[in-house]
């Protein structure tokens, strides 16, 4: 089992950049697939990135990739999401989710979620 604990959100102007974390207990994080999930007020969950259990790859949403950057320190048992050219779309609740064994999108696939952490981007 794991826990995890987002941090780093906060209000930032449009443009601006945010690196979020995640912290995981335990001592057996390397085996945990990682990613990120958001919600808006009002709209449904959405995939933001995952990362496989090395770190070695990556996917994200469309509307994130390019801006975003997913990444995992397993020394540090740590997950991170680089926010760049935040946009006021990218307002959510973000959560960083874990599983074992593969990495995968789908929401429901994920066993272990953290609490979230806001990012407001205003204009």
């Amino acid at each position: 089992q794991v826990q995890l604990v987002e941090s780093g959100g906060g209000l930032v102007q449009a443009g601006g950049s945010l690196r979020l974390s995640c912290a995981a207990s335990g001592r057996t994080f390397s085996s945990y697939a990682m990613g990120w999930f958001r919600q808006a007020p009002g709209k449904e969950r959405e995939f933001v990135a995952r990362i496989n259990r090395s770190g070695g790859s990556t996917i994200y949403a469309d509307a994130v990739k390019g801006r975003f950057t997913i990444s995992r320190d397993n020394a540090k048992n740590t997950l991170y999401l680089q926010m760049n050219s935040l946009k006021r779309e990218d307002t959510a609740t973000y959560y960083c989710v874990a599983r074992s064994g593969m990495v995968v999108t789908a929401a429901s696939s994920y066993a272990y979620w953290g609490q979230g952490t806001q990012v407001t981007v205003s204009t």
